[in-house]
């Protein structure tokens, strides 16, 4: 399986360099992203690839933008990396890692929905009885399904710094009121939804990150990744059981691992033993492979 953790488009002007993604100016109105095998863990990136991720998380966030283009537009085109590179070597390099997308001013917010009580949440919970200032029932253990999926917005950190919390406050402050109303409401529906389909195919999305852009007339429309292994905790159903962190699907298996370490979650970040990358791996095609598999 081929890797990728940093690419080098000579052909397109590098926008910016994320923590996995890596944007080109593809003309006036468009990106191309390439979606890296790097892997950030409590916003560090890490020193080493996980084989196919990028092309993993590629493919899923296309399905779910095809799959939700119905309840909010979305970045993609129909254009081809092709159109914009030319040379079959870097075309090759990329692999199934690129889009071609719309070119939107982002919101600066993550757009985060919880249907559990895990991560951060918990944390919030045990020390409030509330997450982002949303109160809960009494008597929640960690990893319960709440009573209804909650809108919990964060603040959008640069590489090597860690992303906020904010309350509902929060966001009508940095978006204004009209459209913070637009992207809850947007949030929970795309996040209801997709839940409810992951979850016939045997994966509970505990909870996600969407990201939204406008266009010129002020749209909102859902951009970056979408319900990936990246963005979201993906937990088996027929493993799940309240009361402890469930197995997953996605990065909290490096995270769970990173926690045991003398790490102070500071760059740089510490190498992963090859046991710890293959597993990654392959629980993020396992991930694919049940959410995009014909049933």
């Amino acid at each position: 399986m081929s890797t990728l953790y940093q690419s080098d488009l000579s052909e397109l002007p590098l926008l910016h360099r994320g923590k996995v993604r890596d944007i080109y100016a593809a003309g006036d109105e468009h990106l191309l992203i390439v979606t890296s095998d790097r892997l950030s863990a409590f916003d560090v990136v890490l020193p080493q690839p996980i084989p196919g991720k990028g092309e993993v998380l590629t493919r899923v966030s296309r399905f779910w933008l095809e799959r939700t283009a119905g309840v909010v537009p979305n970045q993609l085109t129909d254009l081809s990396v092709a159109h914009f590179v030319a040379d079959p070597e870097q075309r090759r390099a990329l692999g199934e890692r690129a889009l071609v997308v719309r070119k939107l001013t982002p919101l600066p917010i993550e757009a985060i929905v919880r249907g559990y009580l895990i991560g951060s949440g918990w944390k919030d919970y045990q020390a409030s009885g509330a997450v982002s200032g949303i109160p809960l029932p009494a008597g929640l253990r960690q990893a319960e399904r709440l009573p209804e999926p909650i809108f919990t917005p964060s603040t959008k950190a640069a590489v090597g710094a860690h992303d906020e919390n904010i309350d509902f406050a929060g966001a009508v402050e940095r978006i204004g009121a009209e459209l913070a109303e637009q992207v809850r409401a947007l949030s929970l529906r795309l996040y209801q939804e997709s839940a409810a389909y992951a979850l016939a195919r045997g994966i509970i999305i505990a909870d996600t990150k969407f990201e939204f852009g406008l266009d010129a007339d002020g749209r909102p429309h859902l951009i970056d990744e979408v319900l990936t292994p990246d963005s979201s905790r993906f937990w088996p159903l027929d493993q799940y059981q309240p009361g402890s962190s469930p197995p997953s699907f996605d990065k909290q298996f490096v995270r769970d691992y990173l926690e045991t370490l003398a790490w102070d979650k500071t760059p740089p970040g510490p190498m992963l033993p090859e046991t710890i990358v293959t597993q990654t791996a392959a629980k993020y095609a396992e991930a694919e492979r049940r959410l995009t598999a014909a049933v």
